[in-house]
């Protein structure tokens, strides 16, 4: 059988997408091995968020290349749709973009066949469908991510994700019943739904139906025992919402709520949607229905023309709000984007300096979290085994170790006692 293996740069909606596209090629009898074995065909899905995705996928592919010159080289995602025919140069037989995976597997045939490399990226226009890609397994051991949204229509000042994943699209709620339910059966019983603008959903459907809408389906699916939400906008977390999410009890309490940065200037710069005052709005109307639920989100140093001072109204936000966790990620310029030739750009090693300062802020925020846990009880969802200890997390993404030798089964929830943290890990005892 010829092999196939697959690495993913990015986020979640690329992760579900690499899943979808290896199902295909599993589909048509190829058959899946690491990448650190020599596979007939390479893929891999590719990143442009920032200059740092960029670098990483050119040296995967290049690096590809040298190594297995006979094998096939697929590249596809976000900087394959950025940058086109023009990879071609890194001697990948197949360009993809963010469209046309469904036909990943029929386009290669097409480039063995010819034996000429093919470039597939097409524009993204403002009619492009939602392509219905769909999976029935994933890597992880109960959890599954379903991706149900693409595109994004913000156009903050320094993003390149509008112009290479397209308008809004929305997936019909019959198709998210039917994949979760598939999900189900195979074993999953914890759903991540995900998107690329994932508050968003449902504007572009007949009839408008809403995130809620998608919540309410899978709250009435049997056998899925959590949901879970991807990223959202801090102004859908209205009262009503938090409200609607806490009369469902399949929810998990842990919110991921966009900030970038805690300073309003800069926000008003980045052409965010939302202000400081209105993300506090978020946190209180979710913490009125969820006192002990986990607010993690991402926040962005060095945007052009930040100063000290806005730079320091992010750290003192962080511990404010005191997140269970922040990912901190330096301001990278993205060729086309207003932000890129704004005045005032910060020097590299004041955005990395601010960088490292904020993750050590976010890391103590992380601990506080952790420690007010000890003493409480929680619901453990069992993953794997390490080191013959039982580990899974809580609704709140709250890693918990079980001492060795105490006997549980994989997906089946045990109700445990939260005893000490220790390096970020929760050690925890089955409540008999």
């Amino acid at each position: 059988m010829p092999t196939i293996a697959y690495h993913t740069l990015g986020c979640k909606v690329n992760q579900y997408d690499t899943q979808a596209m290896l199902e295909l090629f599993l589909a048509a009898g190829y058959t899946a091995v690491s990448m650190e074995e020599n596979a007939d065909v390479y893929l891999v899905n590719t990143c442009t968020v920032t200059g740092t995705g960029d670098k990483k996928s050119l040296q995967l592919a290049r690096r590809i290349r040298r190594e297995h010159p006979d094998s096939r080289l697929i590249l596809c995602g976000c900087m394959a749709q950025k940058e086109g025919a023009s990879l071609l140069s890194t001697g990948a037989d197949l360009i993809l973009g963010t469209q046309n995976r469904a036909e990943v597997v029929s386009l290669l045939d097409r480039v063995i066949a010819s034996g000429q490399p093919l470039c597939a990226v097409e524009p993204l226009s403002g009619n492009v469908p939602f392509e219905s890609l769909c999976i029935s397994s994933q890597d992880e051991h109960t959890r599954a991510v379903l991706k149900i949204q693409e595109g994004c229509e913000n156009r903050c000042t320094y993003c390149i994700i509008p112009s290479v994943r397209g308008p809004v699209r929305s997936r019909p709620l019959s198709e998210i019943e039917q994949e979760a339910a598939r999900l189900c059966r195979n074993g999953y019983r914890e759903i991540v739904l995900t998107g690329i603008h994932l508050s968003s959903y449902g504007r572009d459907l007949p009839g408008r139906p809403s995130l809620l809408d998608v919540i309410r389906i899978l709250q009435k699916t049997d056998g899925i025992l959590r949901i879970r939400l991807g990223s959202l906008e801090p102004n859908v977390a209205t009262v009503d919402f938090a409200r609607a999410l806490s009369e469902m009890d399949k929810i998990c309490p842990q919110f991921h709520l966009a900030l970038q940065s805690g300073s309003d200037a800069v926000l008003r710069r980045m052409k965010r949607r939302y202000n400081i005052s209105q993300y506090w709005n978020g946190i209180r109307n979710l913490r009125s229905f969820f006192p002990h639920a986990a607010f993690t989100t991402d926040i962005m140093t060095g945007f052009p023309e930040e100063t000290e001072e806005e730079f320091h109204e992010s750290c003192r936000l962080v511990e404010e709000v005191g997140f269970a966790r922040i990912h901190v990620f330096p301001y990278s310029p993205r060729p086309d984007t207003p932000a890129a030739v704004m005045n005032g750009q910060v020097p590299k090693a004041v955005k990395e300096a601010r960088s490292r300062e904020l993750i050590r802020v976010g890391k103590k925020a992380a601990g506080r979290y952790l420690q007010s846990w000890v003493g409480l009880e929680s619901v453990l969802l069992p993953e794997e085994q390490v080191e013959g200890c039982w580990e899974g997390y809580t609704p709140e993404y709250i890693r918990v170790r079980l001492s060795a030798g105490v006997s549980c089964s994989c997906g089946i929830p045990v109700r445990v006692r939260l005893c000490s943290v220790s390096s970020g890990l929760m050690a925890g005892e089955i409540i008999k």
